[in-house]
């Protein structure tokens, strides 16, 4: 399969949000993208990761020295702020509703994952459709596989980590094998593009 490159430059249009995924191997994708976030941007960032159900997430502790935005640990009901990273807390499902506003869900897990990766990035591209980026990280699953094909099919946009990459290659390989996302990229590079991309619109 002929994977997609880097485009020479950054989209023109802002995102209003950008999703993200991961399992294992993804915590140091993200030590990467997250510093890349410029204070300027203010589309909201959503992240689901797959964690211990038992014990409370330190992401927000370990990446906000690291992260010109503010990181919260999501909660229910609660509107969504431009220019915020919200991380999905262990063992609920994150979805954005109407509004927008956050929701958190106790239903059954996704690829024996909760929070599922599919459930957030197909209920973000319900709400923000073409205004979306997704990108989908390492993980040992084929959870996100799906959602990133529910944004591509909103009209969003989509980075796949390159599996050559990726510490766990099972999750990008899924996502690659049910459709062809717009960039296929190495850590660094996402990072490098998230960096250029335009000022968003407040959500």
């Amino acid at each position: 399969m002929t994977r997609p490159t880097m485009a020479p430059a950054a989209p023109a249009k802002p995102f209003e949000a950008i999703v993200v995924g991961g399992s294992a191997g993804s915590i140091e994708a993200l030590a990467v993208l997250l510093p890349a976030l410029p204070a300027r941007q203010r589309a909201a960032v959503f992240i689901a990761l797959h964690l211990p159900r038992d014990r409370p997430s330190l992401l927000c502790d370990i990446f906000q020295p690291r992260c010109a935005l503010p990181l919260r640990e999501a909660q229910d009901k609660e509107p969504v702020e431009a220019g915020t990273v919200y991380f999905a807390p262990p063992d609920y499902h994150l979805l954005v509703d109407a509004g927008p506003r956050l929701a958190l869900s106790v239903d059954d897990p996704v690829h024996f994952s909760r929070p599922s990766i599919d459930v957030l990035f197909e209920s973000a591209a319900d709400a923000y459709a073409g205004r979306l980026l997704a990108i989908l990280l390492s993980g040992a699953n084929h959870d996100g596989a799906q959602g990133i094909a529910a944004v591509q099919a909103a009209g969003g946009t989509t980075i796949v980590q390159d599996p050559e990459s990726a510490p766990m290659s099972t999750m990008p390989e899924a996502a690659l094998q049910l459709c062809r996302p717009d960039h296929v990229l190495p850590p660094q590079r996402i990072a490098d593009w998230i960096a250029a991309l335009p000022q968003g619109a407040r959500a």
